[in-house]
């Protein structure tokens, strides 16, 4: 079989031809067929030496979790391969207790890399933190992984959330592509997470302590609830935003409600609106905000618009993700 064989500590692996996994404990191993691996920091340490845990007898396969198939064909995520075995490979060796169900609507390259920062972000808050709905909350670097999951997670437990970066929850496509909501597959969507997330928010609302944090996850909420996109209630969004902004005014608040009264009530209504906020001027270097005017003025039917206002947004934009979808919609307008 290949893998990814670390020969020298401080190298960097090679693809090369490794021994096959050989279950030494029938009762207490598995052979695990390996779907996809996951990268992270520690992986990177454990190869670089800098981790008290670095391997002593080389050469040995890199990677410590991933998802693949046992034997009658279950897909798990595993952890804990035993040495010198490892996840980059394809088939690897671990403990039957260290495999777990993978759900059938999560693909693997999610489930591989989803629990590392997932769990990392709920034992903190959880555990660590002992986090309850009201308290204040101050992310540090939310724009990765685990931040995004905590982020989440709290917004839905309706405690105030402060972060230090500007926080994007969005899906990518296999071209690395933004994915707008309305175009998700919500048949992937986490449903497990989305439903403990509503029960909390629940709790929260019981609690009849009304203020910016509880709107937001309201809002949140209506969008996770409809099935389709077409069954988002954007009337009911329409009037959160609006209690969202007495309770904490400002422009991008604004720009979110501006879209969604259009959404409720027609793209029209929505492009008065940006035109108040483009002559205010606060947002000349917020890319969402020409993007925003592009896609009603899409919905319109007037392409020739929508792609000057396209094209602003571009000179803006710095995600790739979204540099791509903008790209893309530029290109529709050009017919």
């Amino acid at each position: 079989m290949y893998a990814a064989v670390l020969h020298t500590i401080g190298t960097v692996p090679r693809y090369e031809e490794f021994p096959e996994p050989v279950i030494e404990n029938t009762n207490g191993e598995a052979i695990v067929y390996v779907h996809a691996a996951s990268l992270k920091p520690i992986d990177k340490q454990l190869a670089s030496g800098s981790h008290y845990a670095s391997p002593r007898k080389l050469p040995c396969v890199c990677g410590s979790d991933g998802v693949g198939h046992l034997d009658d064909g279950q897909r798990v995520f595993f952890g804990g391969p035993r040495p010198p075995h490892g996840a980059m490979a394809q088939r690897t060796v671990v403990p039957r207790a260290f495999t777990f169900p993978v759900p059938e609507n999560l693909d693997d390259e999610t489930a591989a890399a989803m629990p590392n920062p997932g769990i990392s972000a709920w034992l903190s808050l959880t555990y660590r933190a002992k986090v309850v709905p009201g308290e204040n909350v101050l992310i540090l670097g939310a724009t990765g992984v685990t931040g995004n999951l905590k982020f989440v997670r709290l917004i839905l437990r309706s405690c105030p959330v402060g972060t230090n970066l500007t926080v994007q929850i969005q899906g990518v496509d296999p071209t690395g592509a933004l994915v707008p909501l309305e175009a998700q597959d919500r048949s992937r969507w986490q449903h497990g997470a989305i439903a403990e997330g509503l029960a909390e928010l629940d709790i929260a609302l019981a609690q009849r302590r009304r203020g910016p944090y509880q709107l937001q996850a309201a809002i949140a909420a209506l969008h996770a609830r409809a099935r389709r996109a077409e069954d988002t209630d954007w009337k009911q969004i329409a009037a959160l935003y609006g209690g969202l902004l007495a309770e904490q005014p400002g422009a991008v608040v604004e720009l979110n409600a501006a879209v969604a009264l259009a959404m409720a009530e027609g793209p029209e209504r929505g492009l008065a609106w940006i035109d108040r906020l483009e002559q205010a001027d606060e947002l000349r270097d917020y890319h969402l905000l020409p993007a925003a005017r592009a896609d009603l003025l899409r919905r319109l039917g007037r392409p020739a618009e929508a792609a000057l206002a396209y094209a602003s947004a571009l000179a803006l934009v710095r995600s790739p993700a979204e540099r791509r979808y903008l790209e893309r919609r530029l290109a529709e307008c050009h017919g």
